[in-house]
């Protein structure tokens, strides 16, 4: 059977996606290669076709669990035997599937890494006719990668101990040129043999809001599109909770994850979000790393990441579809301090601290250009690009006001405070604040006291974060940082430049509409995602109920030529599907 027609037939698609082809006959010629494609390039069916091109087993190691039963569950879907064994399964469960993998029952194993290093599960692997391992997430082998993991260092030393010699596929949607360098060299990679098709999504859309107030942006977006999933991030366990808790408390189906759980509630909450029994997953980073849910339209950073490779992926998550989806970055001054104090604490070497400063500092250069935001990305990426004429930056028209003097009597006030207080303390001094800190510190003789009477601290805070964030003003210091003018601050101080801030950004439904058709779609995945115990994306996803909604097949070959729709998706659902589509045009 050729690729082409398992790629129809398996998994309903007509052609191959740029790449995936080129990596499919590097594999099935016998070379080792590394497939560099964004989240939601197609990266798994670069192993999943030659799993089923080959006689023998094909392993696929990856780190992260729910990845693994998510696309066992697609693969089962599709009639194609695959199995995972980790520490979700009892030592019987496990035991089991051992065996039905001696039996050639089974064409992909999927293990964790740390899977590797036992003894008795390698001996069992030695035992078996593995043809091909696909090593997901592959940047975790870099020590230059975001995410290094040490139980990947030892993958080179025992695949040399397997008997058969399997083909190695590295994948990984983010790589900077030295980790792509690092990945070739652990793998005995050649550089011919590395597939890079552009990181470039052409169906996500790159905001960063700054200096706005989180919930109520939050809020606004979520009520502006109550349909859609979406996956809001936060860097601490506690922001997690306060988000969580305020955004239920407005009505909204949330809920939150984060390594602070109980392990139960963890699982639980994770399964009501892949089954659309909840509308945002709030989460730290241990969230969504690998999580195959399709039909996630929004990814919101609340707080600022800690590197632009660990933005890019974890944004990646929307659209993987293939539907118009968004990526927003709400960024406060605050939060560098918050990733600085994480660096700190973390219990990394001094090298390696001061590479996830540098890191940090390109998340931070993101969070403030007035360039094509997605240009940003692929340029740190090693790829020239063109801007992208949709990100939020290339379509802002927001008018802006000048508002100079404002500016200058912030600026002037740090200065009569001589560089000493943090942003509390100016937006008390230039509101007239009488609390007893500015009385016994004289603060209240200040030329600059009560200067701004007329706006409350609030506001005059949130306009300070605007000049944080345009880098008049810079925050010194750890849990208390003091405010500092820059040089592009003095010169406003000075008179020699003007200070211009765009209106607040106001929320609307930026997503897609859904017709009614594909709403009563949705509503059978739904009924038929529940009776049979498994996500609703792996029964099809948003982007196949689209083209049913607007193709509206009304035969077998009809419905076969739908995107998403293969032999086995016909058989199990083709009738439920048409019988609505036929109603829906009858009526």
């Amino acid at each position: 059977m050729e690729a082409t027609t398992i790629l129809k037939e398996k998994f309903g698609y007509d052609q191959f996606r740029p790449g995936q082809d080129r990596v499919i006959q590097q594999v099935m010629a016998g070379d080792n290669s590394l497939a560099l494609m964004p989240t939601g390039g197609g990266k798994s069916l670069c192993y999943q076709v030659p799993a089923l091109l080959f006689s023998g087993l094909t392993l696929v190691i990856s780190p992260l669990i729910a990845l693994m039963k998510d696309q066992v569950d697609a693969l089962n879907a599709n009639d194609i035997p695959a199995t995972f064994i980790n520490s979700s399964l009892t030592g019987t469960e496990a035991a089991q599937r051992w065996n039905l993998v001696a039996d050639g029952a089974v064409k992909l194993l999927y293990l964790a890494p740390e899977r590797l290093d036992d003894p008795r599960s390698l001996q069992q692997l030695q035992q078996l006719p593995i043809d091909l391992v696909a090593i997901d997430e592959a940047h975790c082998i870099s020590q230059w990668g975001h995410d290094f993991r040490p139980s990947y260092l030892s993958l080179t030393d025992t695949l040399a101990t397997l008997p058969s010699q399997p083909v190695v596929l590295a994948l990984t949607a983010t790589a900077t040129p030295q980790v792509v360098t690092d990945i070739c060299q652990r793998l005995t990679i050649q550089p011919d043999k590395v597939v890079q098709t552009s990181f470039q999504r052409e169906n996500l859309t790159f905001q960063v809001v700054r200096a706005q107030a989180q919930v109520p942006y939050l809020t606004e977006f979520l009520k502006a599109n109550p349909k859609e999933a979406g996956i809001i991030y936060a860097s601490t366990r506690k922001m997690v909770e306060q988000l969580t808790q305020v955004l239920q408390k407005q009505g909204i189906k949330a809920g939150a994850y984060h390594g602070g759980l109980p392990e139960d509630q963890r699982r639980q909450n994770q399964e009501d979000f892949l089954y659309d029994r909840l509308q945002v997953m709030v989460a730290t980073n241990a969230f969504g790393m690998g999580i195959d849910k399709s039909n996630v339209r929004f990814v919101i950073h609340a707080q600022l990441p800690a590197s632009l490779e660990a933005y890019y992926q974890e944004a990646g998550r929307a659209g993987r579809d293939g539907v118009p989806s968004q990526a927003i970055l709400l960024f406060q001054p605050h939060d560098v301090q918050i990733q600085h104090f994480l660096i700190e604490q973390s219990n990394l070497a001094d090298t390696e601290k001061n590479r996830a400063y540098r890191k940090l500092q390109t998340m931070v250069q993101y969070a403030h250009t007035e360039g094509c935001l997605q240009q940003f990305i692929l340029n740190y990426f090693g790829e020239d690009s063109e801007p992208c004429q949709r990100c939020g930056n290339c379509t802002d028209q927001r008018e802006a006001q000048d508002v100079t003097v404002d500016a200058q009597k912030v600026l002037s006030c740090v200065v009569r405070l001589k560089q000493r207080f943090g942003k509390t303390v100016v937006a008390q001094v230039l509101t007239g604040a009488k609390n007893q800190r500015i009385r016994q510190a004289n603060l209240d003789q200040l030329s600059t006291y009560n200067l701004m009477a007329s706006l409350s601290q609030k506001v005059v805070g949130q306009f300070i974060d605007f000049l944080q964030a345009e880098q008049y003003l810079q925050a010194i210091g750890g849990a208390y940082p003091t405010l500092k003018i820059t040089t592009k601050g003095a010169a406003v101080l000075k008179g020699q430049a003007q200070v211009y801030r765009k209106a607040a950004v106001q929320v609307a439904q930026s997503l897609p509409e859904d017709d009614g058709l594909f709403e009563q779609l949705r509503t059978l995945r739904r009924r038929l995602a529940e009776e049979q115990g498994v996500p609703p994306f792996v029964i099809f996803s948003d982007r196949t109920l689209h083209d049913m909604s607007q193709q509206q097949p009304q035969t077998e070959a009809e419905f076969l030529d739908i995107h998403g729709v293969g032999a086995s998706k016909w058989a199990k659902y083709g009738a439920a599907f048409l019988k609505v589509i036929q109603e829906a045009v009858d009526a």
